[in-house]
């Protein structure tokens, strides 16, 4: 499957309904049968694809690396020293990610041990050579100056921060009761957005 268009439709839905069924169930629970059905397309054609669910498991680790190092990673400008301007950068590029992948960060952070002894090393693998752009990236060499005098910066970005993951994981749970066919990302967009600017009116000065 490494080989086959992932800009098809079709295979983008076996994609997408994979991602799903693995974050929700895990591999070990997870069924190629569910898989198919949300894909809309026979088990025996998605085999034609994929040899087995282990086989379709390691294309999608190999996928989601990728595309968040090709769409993310890769597009984050570091250079950018407002601390505030950073976050939304991260927030509308992930955004877009999940225009096209919803489930791809939910099983991108699956971390378990499985049935499977390959499975197991491949993610091994993987966490020790994993790249991120991570929270001590995100708030690393800002422009602190822009923080309200007599304010602890470091106190500060530690408090943006823990509210930036409760924000995030409160919309990450939001998102997982909604058809993602129905999700509105611009009303996300707009919210995170919004969060954001009443961030930087609390901690940054005139």
């Amino acid at each position: 499957m490494s080989e086959i268009n992932t800009n098809d439709p079709k295979i983008q839905r076996i994609i997408n309904a994979a991602l799903q069924e693995f974050s929700s169930r895990g591999y070990d629970e997870a069924s190629t049968n569910r898989i198919a059905k949300a894909a809309e397309i026979s088990k025996a054609l998605m085999f034609h694809y994929v040899k087995s669910k282990e086989d379709l498991f390691l294309f999608l680790l190999n996928y989601c690396r990728k595309t968040i190092d090709r769409n993310y990673l890769n597009k984050m400008d570091l250079q950018e020293k407002d601390l505030f301007k950073r976050l939304l950068q991260s927030y509308s590029l992930q955004i877009e990610l999940m225009k096209r992948n919803p489930w791809i960060f939910d099983f991108t952070n699956l971390s378990f041990a499985t049935k499977s002894e390959t499975i197991n090393q491949k993610l091994a693998e993987m966490a020790a050579q994993e790249q991120s752009v991570c929270a001590e990236d995100l708030f690393r060499s800002i422009d602190s100056t822009k923080f309200r005098t007599g304010l602890n910066v470091e106190r500060c970005k530690q408090l943006i921060l823990w509210g930036n993951i409760g924000f995030t994981n409160e919309i990450l749970e939001e998102l997982k009761h909604t058809d993602y066919e129905q999700i509105d990302y611009q009303a996300i967009s707009d919210r995170l957005s919004q969060y954001l600017v009443d961030l930087q009116m609390v901690f940054y000065g005139e």
